[in-house]
């Protein structure tokens, strides 16, 4: 798994929460979160798309494997991944938005590119 950051998590919930934040992103193309959140969305997501360029019967899978929703799967090796052939890298973008008004917390957009 990308990254070492704890999040202050479990490492079951943590790895359910990644699981579910990436599963969104990929369906809805961008989300709200911290960005030390961010950080660790973005590699997941990094590395679920590069399965889906892949598309061989193992990558889907792997896909299916840790993505929450069959839906987002197929919509990843169908629509999302085939967008990104000719892109080496870099499929999300991260942008600050300033601290959270409860606990000032960093905030940060996460879009796919």
């Amino acid at each position: 798994m990308p990254g070492t950051r704890k999040l202050g998590r479990a490492t079951d919930h943590r790895k359910a929460m990644l699981r579910a934040m990436v599963t969104f992103l990929l369906e809805n193309g961008k989300i709200e979160t911290t960005v030390t959140r961010a950080k660790e969305v973005s590699a997941m997501t990094e590395k679920m798309i590069t399965l889906g360029k892949v598309g061989d019967l193992h990558s889907k899978r792997q896909v299916l494997a840790y993505v929450t929703k069959e839906s987002v799967a197929k919509k990843l090796f169908d629509e999302i991944a085939p967008s990104y052939a000719e892109r080496k890298g870099g499929y999300t973008k991260i942008i600050k938005i300033g601290p959270r008004r409860g606990d000032a917390a960093e905030m940060a957009i996460i879009q796919l590119v």
